[in-house]
C-alpha cells in the first residue's frame, strides 16, 4: 500500500473537547430554530455523529455526498453530487457539516447548490480548515481546528477508503523507501 498514519496532529481528547465547544455554540446560535444538520458523506459521518450529541436543542439531520478525490490523495478539482438530500430544505435553517475544507471547491459547490433550494439560512461547520490550500474563498461559520498543509487521516478522513476509524487525526506518511502522498 505504501502509506500509513504517522504523527498525531490532533488527539482524541482535543477533538472531543473542541466538538463539545462547537455543540455549545451551535445550541446557542440555533436556539428556537430547529436546525437541519447536513453531513457531507463519507468523511463527516464521525464528526457529525459526535457533534449532534453535543447539541442541546432539537435538530434533524440529513446527508449529501460529493466526489472530488477518488482513491487519490490529490483532488481532481471536479466536484460531482453523488447522493442528494432526502428532504426539502425550503425555509429550514441548514448547517452544512464538513470534515475538512481544503481548496474550498467542494464546499463552494455545495453552498451554491443548497442556496438554490431556498433555505432560511445556510451556515458551514468544518472540523478542519486547511487554509493554506484555499483556491476558492468560502466563509466558514464554525471551525474545529486550522491545520497545516498536510494530508491527514483519521476521525472520518480517509486515504483510499482506509483509516476513517482512527480516534485521532494523523499526518499520512509514506512507508520507508517510497515518495510522499501524491
Amino acid at each position: 500500500m505504501g502509506h500509513r498514519p504517522g504523527r498525531i496532529l490532533i488527539t482524541r481528547e482535543e477533538i472531543a473537547a473542541r466538538v463539545r465547544e462547537l455543540g455549545k455554540e451551535i445550541s446557542r446560535d440555533y436556539d428556537g430554530k430547529d436546525p437541519l444538520l447536513v453531513g457531507v458523506l463519507k468523511g463527516a459521518v464521525v464528526f457529525l455523529a459526535d457533534l449532534m450529541r453535543t447539541v442541546e436543542i432539537p435538530l434533524a439531520c440529513d446527508f449529501i455526498a460529493v466526489s472530488s478525490y477518488g482513491a487519490s490523495s490529490r483532488s481532481s478539482g471536479v466536484v460531482k453530487l453523488t447522493a442528494d438530500l432526502s428532504q426539502s430544505i425550503v425555509g429550514r435553517h441548514v448547517l452544512l457539516v464538513e470534515d475538512i475544507i481544503d481548496t474550498g471547491r467542494t464546499v463552494a459547490y455545495l453552498s451554491r447548490n443548497l442556496e438554490t433550494r431556498q433555505p432560511a439560512s445556510l451556515r458551514i461547520c468544518a472540523l478542519l480548515d486547511k487554509l493554506e490550500r484555499r483556491e476558492v474563498e468560502v466563509a466558514l461559520d464554525y471551525v474545529g481546528f486550522t491545520i497545516p498543509n498536510e494530508f491527514v487521516v483519521g476521525y472520518g478522513l480517509d486515504y483510499g477508503g482506509l483509516y476513517r476509524n482512527l480516534f485521532h487525526i494523523a499526518a499520512l506518511e509514506r512507508d520507508a523507501g517510497e515518495g510522499g502522498p501524491a
